[in-house]
């Protein structure tokens, strides 16, 4: 079905919108069977990861070479890209850009809304109404929940719509995040994910990251979660239906050691503070749910340790130097994943496959 067909009655209704289903949402944000603004970790399935994946090697493999990144920063240098990430960020940030000059895509930014004509009471939609007259592309990173949402709904309602990615929206989603997640998962263990086991740690109730995670383990095979976190944390109800919607076994615990020592991918997170209302992460003692040096011992052999940044005391400094851990080539994933989703938005990811 195609965005015009969905274009009357409640499409044209924010709030209603809103409400409804993922699923029924989803075509209003993809064109010609390809995902055209990415939301959600829920518009990724097994197939369409493994062609990103495929895209995101081949892509990393020839630009080693000058001419083979001479190829690819020709791919779209016909586009521009407005990076709006008026919430703090440094990785997801420099991820996009870069992952954007890969392509040739030429970049502009506003990272404070006080040098924009908000500040005058210009409203947030009419600001990015105003950006997608002079670019292709709008990638947002926005406090609000549902903002970058609203934001894509708003443009494929225009005469000019332009894609919009989400580079994380409130506590809601982060599905790149997810996607190179999946990614560093796909590369750590051969392809193979399938059967594996999965702890995630930390703040599970606020962390966009591993909700948009848990979403896309749904794709594979004999997955099990481990949610390991102080009961003030604990994934949030929303998650565990989706779960057992899907029938994949899950189960929570608080004790640290139990549960990485049985997970074949670890993922640490810090405590999301900047949600607090009322300093209420400082009531909660998290030195149980940090991984120290003395727990590489206790880990399998070949399990590896994720985190997506940036850390504070979740992991101890001396863990980088173990081959287990991931985070920093996680990081770098980013921009090839991401790289690989912008080609996939422009349809270039056929000429990237076909490069000789």
């Amino acid at each position: 079905m195609e965005r015009t067909d969905l274009m009357t009655g409640i499409e044209k209704d924010w709030d209603k919108f809103l409400s409804l289903p993922i699923s029924q949402k989803l075509p209003f944000f993809s064109k010609e069977n390809r995902i055209y603004d990415c939301l959600f970790a829920q518009q990724f399935d097994r197939q369409s990861l493994s062609h990103l994946f495929s895209v995101a090697d081949t892509l990393r493999k020839f630009t080693k070479k000058k001419e083979g990144m001479d190829f690819a920063s020709s791919l779209l240098s016909h586009k521009r890209a407005m990076l709006y990430f008026v919430q703090p960020s440094t990785r997801t940030f420099l991820s996009f850009l870069n992952a954007c000059h890969i392509l040739g895509i030429k970049t502009g930014e506003i990272r404070d809304t006080s040098t924009s004509s908000e500040l005058k009471g210009e409203t947030p939609e009419d600001t990015v109404r105003t950006f997608s007259s002079y670019v292709d592309m709008i990638i947002m990173r926005h406090p609000a929940p549902n903002f970058v949402e609203k934001t894509a709904w708003l443009m494929n309602r225009t005469n000019r719509p332009v894609p919009v990615i989400n580079g994380g929206s409130g506590k809601d989603q982060h599905p790149t995040q997810a996607l190179l997640d999946v990614y560093t998962l796909h590369r750590s263990f051969d392809g193979n994910i399938d059967g594996k086991t999965i702890a995630m740690v930390g703040d599970l109730k606020r962390g966009r990251t591993v909700r948009s995670l848990s979403y896309l383990m749904k794709n594979y095979k004999n997955i099990k979660l481990i949610f390991i976190s102080p009961k003030e944390f604990a994934m949030e109800k929303d998650i565990l239906d989706f779960l057992n919607k899907h029938n994949m076994p899950f189960y929570e615990t608080d004790n640290f050691e139990e549960g990485i020592s049985q997970a074949d991918a670890i993922y640490m997170t810090r405590i999301q503070d900047e949600h607090d209302k009322s300093g209420e992460s400082k009531k909660v003692d998290i030195s149980a749910f940090e991984f120290k040096t003395k727990h590489l011992k206790i880990i399998k052999q070949k399990a590896i340790i994720m985190h997506p940044l940036p850390r504070r005391t979740e992991i101890d400094i001396p863990v980088d130097e173990d081959p287990r851990a991931m985070y920093w080539r996680q990081e770098r994933n980013g921009m090839w994943a991401r790289a690989a989703l912008i080609a996939h938005i422009f349809s270039a990811d056929g000429q990237i496959l076909k490069y000789k």
